[in-house]
């Protein structure tokens, strides 16, 4: 059940049993999370409101890579102050540089050390974007 005080964070990534880890660890940090599979699934979350706090992206969806989804997001005014932290298994320095120029905030590659992964969604929460 969303709590409407909590930080909410968009987990997208096609590994359900990693995307309900991220959850979990979320929920113990103090912060409600909402799952998409799918860039699409992810897209539709986006026309909710209240729009999400963060989003945790994956690089490699099923449907669109996540390079794609952000550029695609970031063409849309109404997104420029929601932050993404990308958390990706890709970890070559050309597709890092890739997803910050699409407009990733943040990039951690997989496997990741939880406590590196809460605490820059909780600083991305506090924060915001950093002003580029």
């Amino acid at each position: 059940m969303e709590n409407p005080e909590k930080p909410r964070v968009l987990v997208v990534d096609d590994d359900p049993a990693l995307q309900k880890l991220v959850a979990t660890l979320l929920q113990r940090a103090g912060m409600d999370s909402i799952g998409a599979l799918t860039a699409s699934s992810a897209a539709e979350v986006l026309k909710q409101r209240p729009l999400p706090n963060v989003i945790v992206l994956d690089m490699m969806l099923p449907d669109t890579s996540g390079v794609e989804f952000l550029r695609q997001m970031r063409t849309k005014e109404m997104f420029d102050a929601l932050p993404v932290v990308v958390l990706s298994a890709l970890a070559d320095p050309d597709q890092i540089r890739e997803a910050l120029n699409a407009g990733a905030d943040r990039y951690l590659t997989k496997p990741y050390i939880v406590n590196n992964l809460i605490s820059t969604v909780q600083d991305l929460v506090r924060n915001g974007r950093p002003k580029k």
